[in-house]
């Protein structure tokens, strides 16, 4: 009887310390990590499909003096970047919308700090929260100061199929390479691909084998060769004759056949020929 009376003290014990501590098991079964997204991020726009995938299930954090830099860009006489604003306004109220994690708007404002990208840093250190960015100098800073940062673009080269050597595909050759010889295509998911002798063969399809793979800080380059179709040697069907030239064949003549008699008017030809040299000789 004791015994079932610890268990159950322990337990109430155990759940007071958990709900408690409730924002560090929160981290671990909820919302993992808070998520700061930028002008960038917006724009780009990918965002949102990441988030109906359910991969992230972080608190996103959109600060203030983003959406005012947006905003400003939307009333400027720039007409791309007019449009680039407003789409990235779109996706931040889309988010509030319909995003399945909290989305805060952060009103925190940084006196003497004016650079965006300062306040970004800053804002990411005060909430111990990443950054999501596509901006590659934001990027570098970030990565300085101590701010994990998010890119989808590293994600989405990431997630590239892998091409081993060895493997053949089919390839349209688009451009010249920067060899004289070599020719440049694309996979389907946008990697290049440097095809060793082919140059000749632009505009068409044909079949590359992958030699080796290179990875650079723009992605992954694959190099692959031309792979030569083996030519059939054709044989001729038992029982077939070979067809005889048709300059050879008005020469030969069949033993049987015999020569077509001359008829009734080029033999009377003859004779009058005949009795007019007779008559000349004579």
């Amino acid at each position: 009887m004791f015994d079932i009376i610890e268990i159950i003290l322990l337990l109430g014990i155990g759940s007071l310390v958990y709900s408690q501590k409730g924002d560090a098991n929160l981290k671990i079964f909820g919302k993992q990590h808070r998520v700061i997204l930028d002008s960038c991020a917006l724009i780009d726009g990918r965002i949102t499909e990441i988030m109906r995938t359910g991969f992230v299930i972080s608190e996103l954090v959109i600060p203030q003096f983003i959406v005012n830099e947006l905003q400003l860009l939307a009333d400027g006489n720039d007409s791309h970047k007019r449009e680039r604003a407003r789409y990235g306004l779109d996706i931040a109220h889309e988010l509030q919308d319909s995003a399945p994690v909290r989305v805060v708007i952060d009103r925190t404002v940084f006196d003497g700090v004016q650079a965006t990208d300062d306040k970004l840093v800053a804002l990411a250190k005060k909430l111990k929260a990443r950054l999501y960015t596509t901006d590659y100098n934001l990027s570098k800073v970030a990565a300085v100061e101590g701010v994990q940062v998010l890119n989808v673009n590293e994600l989405a080269q990431s997630l590239r199929p892998i091409t081993l050597p060895g493997e053949t595909l089919n390839i349209k050759i688009v451009q010249k390479g920067s060899n004289r010889d070599q020719g440049v295509g694309y996979l389907e998911d946008g990697t290049m691909i440097v095809i060793e002798g082919g140059a000749r063969y632009i505009g068409r399809e044909v079949p590359v084998g992958v030699t080796r793979m290179h990875q650079t800080v723009a992605g992954k380059m694959v190099f692959g060769q031309i792979k030569e179709e083996r030519k059939r040697t054709t044989t001729k069907p038992e029982g077939t004759q070979a067809k005889i030239p048709s300059s050879s064949a008005q020469s030969v003549r069949h033993p049987h056949s015999r020569t077509p008699q001359p008829t009734e008017s080029r033999l009377r030809a003859r004779l009058r020929s005949t009795t007019s040299r007779h008559h000349g000789a004579s």
